[in-house]
């Protein structure tokens, strides 16, 4: 995961489901004539701004970061394992 591009806005959304003729779908929808007719449903988490180029363990995130790749572990119903700060080998924090 490149958590540093996600450095700079102030917030952030994830798309959580989408929305077909009124209903909720939770999964995304395989066939494009459907996923046409889909409205994302987006929730929205606070940014960070800060650079994260000098992060090398999971305690020196900013907690907003930290908290959005827990969530994202939650709707994906898997943990975050790995996740990079910049570009450099050195750069890569495994979570946890």
């Amino acid at each position: 995961m490149l958590l540093d591009v996600l450095s700079e806005p102030d917030e952030i959304k994830v798309c959580t489901a989408y929305e077909l003729n009124g209903k909720r779908v939770a999964d995304f929808p395989g066939d494009a004539f459907l996923l046409e007719r889909c409205r994302p449903m987006y929730e929205t988490l606070p940014g960070w701004r800060t650079n994260l180029a000098d992060a090398r363990k999971w305690t020196d995130l900013p907690a907003a970061a930290r908290r959005y790749v827990d969530r994202l572990g939650e709707l994906l119903d898997l943990p975050v394992t790995i996740i990079s700060v910049g570009p450099d080998r050195e750069q890569t924090i495994f979570c946890k």
